[in-house]
């Protein structure tokens, strides 16, 4: 047991291509699986506590039963086949244990009592599984039909590090949305007016739409821009830009503060505009979208579009340590805004050649970086 630990540990700090027919892959996704099974378990156990309340509601429990029931199977079958071949037994291991244990705890057999409270304190365990689950199955997938660096591995160096932003991110979604909206009402209720959210509510779906991603996205430049900018909120930018491979993953490294900071300014034009929940949750769905295609290492540039949206090439340079493109492409969903607003890259090159911050300054590690903007000296 304390092998397959010692194995299990050096595999998760580790990183570089999985070496196929080893049974290192297929050992790999079933552990994975059986980890999303064991935390699906809780989540029904404890919907109060660790689930999203605005999820929760559109739920179909027996789909998620039959959903949480076949993955449980195919963990298993999986890790069955990887022993009866002689492959990974000390993952296949893990996998059982896991297998194990949310079998134990009743599976997808778990009751639940519909009538807990709705206003407890929640973290966002189904947000955290969802988006885990289907951003890996699409984007690893888009990534290798599509690549820009062909030879870029899945799981690429400091991969560890944007998982843990990853995770915490999601699991606080509750904390930073609840905080969110205490801000947003607080610093800007006074500032809606009954005329004109009755004005922004009668517009078609389609100008409603385009509307509530013009505004997000002016906030949002010059947002982005300030923490170019500003000395003070570049501390807390420059742990975003510190990531020095592009991936699906990569957009997940950010501070939680300039998480908490970004998100009330955007959404604070929103509600002050009275956009109704069907126009917001279209440019909730988009903007989740565009968060990670834009950072997944694809080679997307769109032709003449590019210069009207934000696509991964022009996210990409923003990203760049090449001099033309420091300080430049703010915009999160329209190009043009930098095109109008004279900040958009002009390189003779297609991409650039190296991302990160210029003299590489930011630890790695999550707790390095979340405490890093508090404990920087000085930089230029």
């Amino acid at each position: 047991m304390n092998d397959s630990l010692e194995k299990l540990n050096r595999l998760t700090e580790s990183h570089g291509a999985i070496q196929p027919g080893k049974g290192l892959a297929s050992g790999v996704i079933a552990f994975s699986l059986a980890i999303l099974c064991f935390l699906g378990v809780l989540a029904f156990h404890f919907p109060e506590y660790l689930t999203t309340p605005q999820l929760r509601k559109s739920y179909s429990v027996p789909v998620l039963r039959q959903l949480l029931f076949g993955s449980l199977v195919l963990s298993g079958a999986i890790a069955l086949f990887n022993i009866l071949r002689g492959r990974v037994s000390w993952l296949s291991l893990g996998t059982f244990v896991l297998v194990g244990l949310s079998l134990a705890l009743g599976g997808s057999k778990v009751e639940v009592d519909p009538n807990f409270p709705d206003h407890t304190p929640y973290i966002g365990l189904d947000w955290f599984i969802l988006d885990l689950l289907g951003s890996t199955l699409i984007f690893v997938f888009v990534e290798k039909l599509w690549p820009l660096r062909k030879h870029q591995p899945v799981f690429r160096p400091e991969w560890q590090t944007d998982f843990h932003h990853f995770i915490v991110n999601h699991m606080v979604v509750g904390f930073v949305l609840l905080a969110t909206n205490l801000l947003v009402h607080k610093l800007f209720g006074w500032a809606a007016k009954d005329g004109v959210q009755a004005w922004v509510q009668g517009l078609p779906f389609p100008v409603a739409l385009f509307l509530i991603i013009l505004v997000a996205d002016l906030v949002q430049y010059w947002t982005h821009r300030a923490y170019h900018e500003v000395p003070m909120l570049w501390r807390l930018h420059a742990v975003h830009h510190s990531v020095k491979s592009m991936d699906w993953l990569a957009g997940s490294r950010q501070h939680i503060l300039e998480l908490l900071i970004t998100r009330t300014l955007v959404l604070a034009p929103i509600f002050v505009l009275g956009f109704s929940k069907e126009v917001i949750d279209a440019y909730i769905v988009i903007v989740g979208f565009q968060a990670v295609f834009n950072h997944a290492n694809v080679d997307v540039r769109l032709g003449p579009l590019r210069y009207l949206i934000v696509t991964p090439n022009f996210h990409h340079w923003h990203h760049s340590q090449d001099d033309e493109a420091i300080d430049k492409n703010y915009a999160a969903h329209f190009a043009f805004l930098d095109h109008l607003f004279g900040t958009a890259v002009q390189a003779d090159r297609k991409w650039p050649n190296e991302y990160g911050v210029v003299g590489d300054y930011v630890p790695d590690g999550f707790w390095q970086q979340l405490k890093f903007p508090f404990v920087w000296a000085n930089k230029d």
